[in-house]
């Protein structure tokens, strides 16, 4: 009698355990607890690229944007170059907010750019309940640029620059890519949303994928309204043809190194490749700052020249020249 009852033990519990690691890894991926502004400066000031002390005198002016959901949105601007055309979009990671975006301001300023930090949905100071990886925030991007065009003209020229979830969000946007954006700066994205997670489940945890993985992706279809499937930054790159650089740490075991290798492969010319050596997940900045800072240059002036002679085409083009004839 013991065998029956034991398997009726079985029976009931398991379904109940299943469900539970179910609905704990989709929080975890679409809701996972957000660091707060010490933890995030805690970790900048420990690697020296920037502290709370100047982030407190910074000349910022709020903003907020209403996104294409209804979601309030916020970010703030950084105008060290007043009345200037070329605008920095930053971008940043899981759980954190535009607090760590902050390293990559003196970079930009140099470079004389005004920068627009943003706090993606559910972080930071936006609003929201999911996390999708790109599949909506792609389209907060674009809010953040049609307001960026109003408020200072359509001569501007902006640039993309995401961190982690921000990398694959930047690139997802490749696929609506507005004309304004002439250059992105993607530093440890990942390629495919599918493969990350089945990385980060089976590798990084030691979980078995199977049936766990097609679960969790039917709970985010149901609750989220998005699937693994549809978040593809390798899809959003093949075809374009806006310059990235891509950054990535060698000892990245969180977001694997070889995720950017395959997104540089796969993506046609303009594009750079960065990898820094010792660099674990996100802190390829902070490990060379140097490095990091001429790519960025490279990138950014090979992208003007490029408008540059784009510009001067324009201004003379043959075939719409008028021929004289003396009679």
């Amino acid at each position: 009698m013991m065998y029956p009852m034991i398997l009726i033990a079985i029976a009931v519990t398991l379904p109940l355990v299943v469900s539970g690691i179910t609905r704990f890894a989709f929080r975890q991926i679409t809701q996972m607890k957000l660091q707060t502004f010490e933890n995030i400066f805690g970790y900048l000031e420990s690697t020296g690229v920037y502290s709370r002390e100047r982030y407190n005198t910074l000349n910022k002016r709020d903003v907020q944007v209403i996104s294409k959901d209804g979601l309030t949105l916020s970010g703030y601007t950084l105008e060290p170059h007043p009345g200037g055309k070329r605008w920095m979009i930053l971008v940043h990671g899981y759980t954190v907010s535009s607090h760590v975006s902050t390293q990559y301001i003196d970079m930009f300023e140099r470079e004389g750019f005004n920068m627009l930090l943003i706090d993606q949905r559910r972080h930071g100071n936006s609003q929201g309940l999911y996390t999708t990886y790109g599949y909506l925030e792609k389209f907060d991007v674009e809010t953040w640029i049609h307001w960026l065009l109003k408020k200072y003209g359509e001569e501007c020229m902006i640039g993309l620059h995401g961190q982690s979830l921000g990398g694959g969000t930047v690139l997802e946007y490749l696929a609506i890519a507005d004309p304004h954006v002439k250059f992105v700066i993607a530093d440890c994205p990942y390629s495919d949303l599918s493969r990350l997670i089945y990385h980060q489940v089976r590798v990084l945890n030691k979980i078995p994928a199977f049936p766990l993985l097609r679960l969790v992706n039917r709970r985010m279809q149901r609750i989220a309204g998005f699937s693994m499937e549809q978040v593809s930054p390798l899809k959003a790159v093949e075809h374009s043809t806006v310059p990235v650089l891509f950054v990535h740490g060698t000892d990245d075991n969180y977001v694997p190194t070889y995720m950017s290798k395959e997104l540089y492969e796969r993506k046609p010319e303009p594009k750079q490749l960065l990898l820094v050596e010792g660099a674990v997940h996100a802190n390829a900045y902070g490990v060379n700052p140097q490095r990091y800072a001429e790519e960025v240059h490279t990138l950014i002036q090979k992208t003007l020249e490029h408008e540059e002679a784009n510009a001067d085409s324009q201004l003379y083009n043959p075939s719409q020249a008028v021929t004289v004839t003396a009679t």
